[in-house]
């Protein structure tokens, strides 16, 4: 189940994408990390598309990744009278913690630290940007404000406070029963919604720890106040563009985009690009021209993953969706300005070891045009650093954990095989040039490139290159040795 491309699909599932045939198709489609909507669904819904994901998994022998999305802290109004009202534009409107059906007049917020963040002239965005309303005054329970634009309000819409940030935290307590219903399932990311400044990951890390990876999903410009350190407080990073896009005007949201996936790719942060990739496809088999130059866009500027969300969880055609984006991507990759554009985008490494080596490797690969790189990691550590320089050949990441293996699954151009760990340089080559056959990167007389940590076994050591050839085919199975192979490389591989 090799992939030939680089950028990845994280494809979200849902009601359309349920059963294990569908979810199948999706992951031979292209589908590569698979996102589950906390949003969305009970927990049992969850944990029977798990359950799949790791049957297909064992059946392909690819990794896959699953990412948990958690719901964050939804601002709503209360209910409306008869189910939705309609507020004029220039007239007088009320919230409040008065749980009464909302009228034309006013409406039940049952926010109160909204009402203790307000300041006067503060803009508020229901329904997802479509009302505007201007505060004139407020109190520990109410805001009066003057409808700025008008329209029809019904029950539940969101609420969005642009340029303010809410004293709340991003983890509501249902989150938190989500959350440790995810880790005991073994989700790979937590995406988490809402993140406004840095304490909010340290938050989020108190609780996860190592059980996985933490996704900042940036929809709320605070965030970007904050960019860098957020960034390297997490493990990912998603430009949630729908929130985003609410609250900053519609032209600064691929600015904003360019910025965020600029940080990630300089601090070595997998990146997502989400929300409305190939939005017709919900009702259409194919895509507008303007959604794929959308995900062009994104590939062309180094993002590690795009994703589909309602395209693929409720839309009419999502292994379509994927489909298309793959084939998108594809194209983008094959087109010789792309790998100029990445180039020319690169950022300054970090002064480490470790960069010192991927840097290396970037270079001895542009020159020697191996088959593939290949990255020993424990943590995902080298694996992500070698990701970070975008090289041309795919990195075959080897590691002795399966869940680095998994999370691993979002980064650029990384095909991540869990396998036995190495302990010394002999077997470290001879170990990379058997892989990079089995899993179909290189065949014999091809160059591979590789990097690992010495001492072996060590996390976050990466201060070793070596370039190797695949020798001819071996076996090196001890039960099977009959004569010492003269193409191994250290003279520790077997052959019958």
């Amino acid at each position: 189940m090799k992939r030939q491309r680089h950028s990845r699909i994280l494809a979200t599932l849902g009601p359309a994408s349920s059963t294990p045939e569908r979810i199948r198709e999706l992951f031979e489609a292209g589908a590569d990390v698979f996102r589950l909507n906390f949003s969305h669904g009970t927990h049992e819904d969850h944990a029977a598309r798990y359950h799949t994901i790791r049957q297909i998994e064992k059946e392909t022998g690819r990794s896959i990744g699953i990412l948990m999305d958690l719901q964050g802290p939804k601002l709503r109004v209360g209910k409306m009278k008869d189910g939705r009202v309609t507020l004029e534009t220039g007239q007088k409107f009320r919230l409040d913690l008065d749980p009464a059906e909302g009228t034309s007049q006013r409406a039940y917020l049952p926010h109160p630290e909204i009402f203790a963040a307000l300041e006067d002239g503060t803009d508020l965005l229901l329904d997802d940007g479509k009302l505007r309303l201007r505060v004139d005054s407020f109190g520990p329970d109410f805001a009066e404000t003057t409808v700025m634009v008008g329209g029809p309000l019904s029950d539940r819409k969101g609420v969005n406070v642009p340029g303010v940030v809410l004293p709340i935290s991003p983890l509501t307590e249902k989150d938190l029963i989500d959350l440790k219903f995810g880790l005991e399932l073994g989700v790979d990311w937590v995406a988490l919604s809402f993140v406004q400044r840095p304490g909010d990951i340290r938050e989020a890390r108190e609780l996860i720890g190592d059980k996985a990876w933490i996704m900042a999903k940036l929809e709320k410009p605070q965030a970007l106040e904050h960019l860098e350190e957020i960034v390297q407080l997490c493990d990912g990073v998603m430009v949630a563009r729908g929130d985003l896009g609410v609250e900053v005007p519609p032209q600064r949201v691929p600015v904003l985009q360019r910025q965020i996936v600029r940080t990630a790719r300089a601090a070595g942060r997998p990146v997502v690009v989400a929300t409305q990739m190939l939005e017709s496809m919900i009702t259409s088999p194919v895509p507008t021209r303007a959604e794929a130059s959308d995900v062009a866009t994104a590939i062309y500027s180094g993002a590690d993953a795009v994703m589909l969300s309602a395209e693929s969880a409720s839309g009419q055609f999502p292994l379509e969706a994927v489909s298309i984006m793959d084939s998108i991507i594809k194209e983008i990759e094959n087109d010789p300005s792309w790998r100029t554009i990445l180039e020319a985008n690169h950022s300054t490494a970090e002064a480490s070891t470790a960069d010192a080596i991927c840097c290396a490797l970037r270079r001895v690969a542009s020159i020697l045009e191996p088959a593939t790189n290949v990255a020993y990691t424990t943590t995902g550590f080298s694996a992500l650093r070698a990701s970070r320089e975008r090289p041309i050949a795919p990195i075959l990441a080897l590691t002795p954990r399966v869940e680095t293996a998994r999370r691993l699954s979002l980064a650029w151009g990384v095909h991540a095989v869990p396998c036995e760990d190495v302990s010394d340089l002999g077997e470290m080559i001879d170990h990379a040039t058997d892989m990079a056959a089995q899993h179909e990167f290189a065949q014999a007389g091809d160059t591979i490139v590789m990097i690992a940590g010495v001492p072996f076994g060590t996390s976050g050591r990466t201060n070793l290159l070596h370039v190797a050839t695949v020798p001819q085919k071996y076996v090196r199975s001890i039960a099977t040795i009959k004569k010492p192979c003269p193409s191994s490389t250290m003279g520790k591989v077997f052959c019958i």
